[in-house]
């Protein structure tokens, strides 16, 4: 016999309902949005806190207990996991338009030394310029650009996702991919 759970799963909305079915079918979402949706519905659906963690793979009820929690505070904003621990995130708006003003600029050969922009070389430039950031990471630098929409290209150069530069006979053409954004999320 199980205990008295301190804070049962509310009555799901019908889109609620909806919303986590898509989501615990889905093969393209993230693994763990997929299992807390699994869970929920298998909690609405009137299973036990243990027989959810069994079917999710999870050893402890403790946290199904805390997905139920967060799940009847926020609605379905808490299939997706918070932070995971870790120094806080630093660098906000500001100083990730200032990482992106940099890479946009050329490098120049003399000052810079080098022709194209690599994250050590990117991260320097930035720590030494007057308005630069002193202690930025190459991981920040890294998130920063792929959050931009930027990869990075066997050539050593960030280049914008979806979009090419290709060779054609009458010259050099410029191709986008409408759907970049949705193949990458």
């Amino acid at each position: 016999m199980s205990r008295h759970q301190k804070d049962p799963l509310r009555p799901l909305t019908p889109e609620e309902r909806t919303e986590l079915t898509r989501l615990s079918r889905s093969q393209i979402a993230p693994a763990a949005e997929v299992d807390r949706a699994r869970a929920l519905l298998a909690i609405a659906d009137g299973a036990s806190y243990t027989a959810a963690a069994h079917l999710v793979g999870r050893g402890h009820n403790e946290t199904i207990s805390a997905w139920v929690s967060r799940f009847n505070r926020e609605g379905l904003a808490a299939v997706r996991p918070h932070h995971g621990g870790g120094p806080r995130i630093r660098y906000w708006a500001h100083e990730q338009q200032r990482i992106l003003a940099e890479w946009a600029r050329s490098p120049e050969r003399e000052t810079d030394g080098t022709a194209t922009w690599s994250l050590s070389l990117l991260q320097k430039a930035l720590r030494q310029a007057p308005d630069g950031l002193p202690r930025v990471s190459r991981f920040t630098i890294a998130r920063t650009l792929h959050e931009a929409g930027l990869s990075w290209q066997k050539s050593r150069t960030w280049c914008e996702t979806g979009v090419a530069l290709r060779n054609r006979k009458h010259g050099v053409v410029h191709v986008s991919d409408p759907d970049a954004a949705a193949k990458k999320s």
